[in-house]
């Protein structure tokens, strides 16, 4: 989403994770996505910089071109703010997250076990977002677009139960998100690369 919503010209390669081109293991190692493949600087360079990590591929975007002011709208003190919230969202929390979407590998807990840590983080987003309707401020900004996908995961893993839990604002922020056309696009299934401009 940052990406595209950056406006950066990019050629974009959809991947199966389950059979992974051997393109995706050169460029990184890892074998996991997003990863960002930057043009050589130079006749001397085989190949140039790789970005394989989400958050840092934001930044490249944001840095080059913020037309929405996800990054730019920050002060200093806001931007330490969000990228602790980002960083307790991509540690702490999507490790219980991942525990509780697939309970039945991590026998040593119930998932309803797993999904009451997860709702310590949920439990702050619903205090953020009963005070704005966007994490941090009245629109969204690069904490609500780094964090709203694992919300997203959190939300489908039992439906029934978060359509009707104690998280209204939270239930309110995603469903906006999720109805933005931003992410309608950036979700289309591609059959071939395509080019974002």
């Amino acid at each position: 989403m940052a990406v595209f919503g950056s406006a950066i010209d990019v050629d974009l390669h959809e991947v199966s994770l389950k059979d992974k081109p051997a393109a995706l293991l050169v460029a990184s190692s890892k074998g996991t996505v997003p990863v960002l493949c930057l043009p050589s600087q130079s006749a001397d360079e085989a190949r140039g910089q790789v970005i394989d990590e989400s958050l840092d591929i934001m930044f490249w975007a944001l840095n080059i071109n913020d037309p929405n002011t996800w990054l730019s709208s920050y002060s200093e003190s806001d931007k330490t703010f969000a990228l602790a919230l980002i960083d307790e969202n991509d540690a702490d929390f999507k490790d219980w997250l991942d525990r509780y979407k697939y309970a039945d590998r991590f026998p040593e807990h119930s998932a309803e076990y797993y999904r009451q840590q997860c709702e310590l983080f949920l439990s702050k987003l619903e205090h953020l977002l009963s005070q704005n309707d966007y994490l941090l401020a009245t629109e969204a900004t690069l904490a609500d677009i780094a964090i709203f996908p694992f919300i997203r995961q959190f939300s489908i893993v039992d439906k029934a139960w978060f359509d009707q839990c104690d998280y209204p604002a939270l239930r309110a922020w995603l469903n906006d998100l999720l109805a933005s056309p931003l992410f309608i696009r950036v979700m289309e299934k591609q059959k071939k690369p395509i080019r974002y401009v």
